[in-house]
């Protein structure tokens, strides 16, 4: 894979020249000035999403209450809808996806359906390197039934500090978990794991797993209902661009559709009798059926907006072109910055298969610093402690050119030590 690249910039923009979504970036609104590599933390503005969230404003301006059925589309209907069109992206069926809450209030409503009543299985198994939202709402779960997280929250370790190995994870699946709650791709250093084969050993020991896959959704291509996942959740303001704090998913196998959600409220209702306005809860039989609370439309319809851009790139032709891009950056980090005085190395697994849409680039110092540098002459990426800057090559709108000079960028910095004059005191938001 490595060898079919080059060093020389008319190499990049040969690639640009050839690159069939390329168009897509006229669709974005970068910061002026900035090559921006931090679409895996909030992903950038689209014409398509700020129209959607035009359009609904307008609707509540000449609507107001009667938008929720009168609505294009209506309101009341909205979550499912745009829940369908999400489905496709991850290998559901359009009735096992619904645009919802938030990520970690998705992680109570669907834990708590599967732990909170289980007969004898007391523990639920995750990971030391995931997302600490997931662990604490984890640990929350677990207080919840009356037990102590120090016992029943078992943690797969790591033996690198940056990668998790399958076979471990499995080793650790007994007869007293309950629940696995893993990532899809790792935060930090972007490893993609094996779901099918993780699904596949957890249902031979009779235990429910489920995936946060906020650094997945919207970069690669997903079979959640093929491989037999049983929940799922993620945010839409990552890879799939709708804006800061927009609205999460929920994914629910439709093997789950009876259960009863122990996290209840009135918008999982069964839709055609909500506003019987009954005392006696009644859920729809999809995972419309966990909503909780009354969705957030402007959230739901920059989603709708984002995510008609996906469909019209394809999620296959995206992860090509992000398989290519990252590796790209590897090729390019190899050759230029991995010797003193760069130093650089690779923190992401290097296998294209193992890999999300992120490369985790690793100094043993001064790497929040250089961060600094490198955000400060335009290039937006982030920093991840103690040594990792992350890099998103983003597929609908970063080309390769911006994973050229980026590197280019990064050599300038250590050759001059441009990174001294800033502060070792890290920012509220890195």
């Amino acid at each position: 894979m490595m060898n079919q690249f080059e060093l020389g910039e008319d190499f990049a923009l040969i690639k640009d020249a050839r690159d069939p979504l390329a168009k897509f970036r006229e669709r974005f609104y970068p910061p002026q000035g900035t090559v921006y590599l931090d679409g895996n933390s909030l992903g950038l503005a689209s014409l398509d999403a700020v129209a959607a969230i035009e359009r609904v404003v307008e609707e509540w301006k000449e609507l107001g209450i009667r938008g929720w059925l009168n609505g294009q589309p209506p309101w009341f209907y909205y979550a499912e809808q745009v829940g369908a069109l999400a489905a496709s992206l991850v290998g559901a069926r359009p009735e096992e996806v619904v645009a919802t809450g938030t990520t970690t209030v998705n992680i109570h409503a669907l834990v708590s359906t599967f732990y909170a009543r289980h007969q004898t299985r007391t523990k639920i198994l995750a990971d030391e390197l995931t997302f600490p939202t997931d662990l604490y709402a984890l640990a929350g779960q677990i207080e919840w039934r009356g037990l102590d997280p120090k016992e029943h929250l078992v943690l797969v370790s790591s033996e690198d500090g940056r990668t998790l190995d399958e076979e471990r994870i499995v080793a650790l699946m007994d007869e007293d978990v309950a629940v696995a709650l893993l990532p899809s791709v790792l935060y930090r250093s972007g490893q993609l794991l094996d779901m099918e084969y993780l699904v596949r050993e957890a249902h031979r020991r009779g235990i429910i797993i489920g995936f946060d896959c906020a650094h997945s959704v919207g970069a690669l291509p997903h079979r959640l209902s093929d491989w037999g996942v049983d929940f799922a959740m993620w945010c839409s303001y990552k890879y799939l661009n709708a804006g800061p704090g927009s609205t999460a998913f929920i994914y629910l196998s439709e093997r789950h559709f009876q259960r009863e959600p122990l996290l209840k409220g009135w918008f999982g209702y069964q839709k055609d009798r909500q506003f019987d306005l009954a005392l006696d809860f009644a859920h729809e039989a999809s995972a419309g059926g966990w909503q909780i609370s009354s969705p957030g439309i402007f959230g739901i319809a920059a989603a709708e907006g984002a995510l008609k851009i996906h469909h019209e790139a394809g999620i296959e032709r995206i992860r090509q072109k992000s398989i290519d891009l990252t590796s790209y950056l590897i090729f390019l980090v190899d050759e230029i910055l991995a010797k003193a005085p760069y130093r650089f190395s690779i923190g992401t697994p290097r296998e294209p298969s193992r890999r999300g849409g992120h490369v985790a680039l690793e100094r043993d110092s001064e790497a929040m610093r250089i961060n600094e540098a490198l955000i400060a002459k335009g290039f937006v990426g982030d920093f991840r402690p103690p040594k990792t800057i992350r890099i998103a090559p983003v597929a609908l709108y970063c080309s390769y050119r911006d994973v050229w000079r980026t590197v280019q960028c990064l050599k300038e910095i250590i050759d001059e030590e441009g990174y001294l004059k800033f502060s070792e005191q890290r920012k509220a938001v890195s």
